[in-house]
């Protein structure tokens, strides 16, 4: 099984530094958000029921009362500029527009993220996202939102047992529904397989000892 290639190149924003002790925090969290979900750290994570456990509402392009014209043009004409975005609805809700063209691997991303940033309480504006993520002006914010993001889809925990099995990143993106590119950044960013590499090998001398 292969990605579509309109599957987003990740992660664009992880070349910024995160503050201190971000990526613990983001760990922590992503794993109560799986149990609130009742969602294993090895299993796939649903970012659908995610937002339906916060109260937030995803919808499509197919939605109505939007400008037939720019339906056209995101869905038809130039669908990668277009992936998703959180909208602000009065007095107080909110609402997640995604890219129904797109690939359900890069949908389930781009509302994963979209996700992050409503469970970091970032300072709230309309962000869209494009195939490399969010279009934001405060890119520390994207960097956070795509750690967290990542973590939700394949938590550092996952990774490493995905190492531990042997499974390649194609085998990690299909067990949970995410881009390859995606699964590589995760197998990379935690170490995985280097932690399950070091482990072989001091096995392997503890044998032969």
């Amino acid at each position: 099984m292969h990605d579509h290639p309109g599957a987003p190149s990740w992660p664009r924003t992880l070349k910024l530094k995160l503050r201190r002790g971000f990526k613990k925090e983001a760990k922590e969290l992503a794993l109560e958000v799986r149990q609130e979900l009742g969602t294993a750290v090895f299993a796939p994570l649903d970012p659908y029921a995610l937002a339906k456990l916060y109260g937030i509402k995803v919808v499509d392009l197919t939605q109505p009362g939007l400008p037939a014209e720019s339906v056209r043009y995101l869905t038809e004409l130039r669908p990668h500029v277009f992936s998703g975005a959180l909208i602000p609805l009065d007095p107080s809700g909110t609402v997640i527009l995604e890219n129904h063209v797109h690939h359900p691997k890069r949908r389930r991303a781009t509302v994963a993220h979209e996700m992050a940033h409503v469970l970091l309480e970032h300072p709230f504006e309309m962000t869209l996202a494009d195939e490399h993520g969010c279009r934001s002006a405060v890119s520390e914010i994207e960097a956070e939102a795509t750690e967290l993001s990542g973590e939700l889809m394949i938590p550092a925990d996952a990774a490493r047992i995905a190492a531990f099995k042997g499974w390649s990143d194609q085998s990690v993106a299909n067990h949970f529904r995410v881009s390859v590119p995606l699964a590589r950044w995760r197998m990379n960013v935690t170490g995985a397989r280097r932690i399950a590499c070091r482990w072989r090998a001091n096995a392997g001398h503890a044998v032969a000892r």
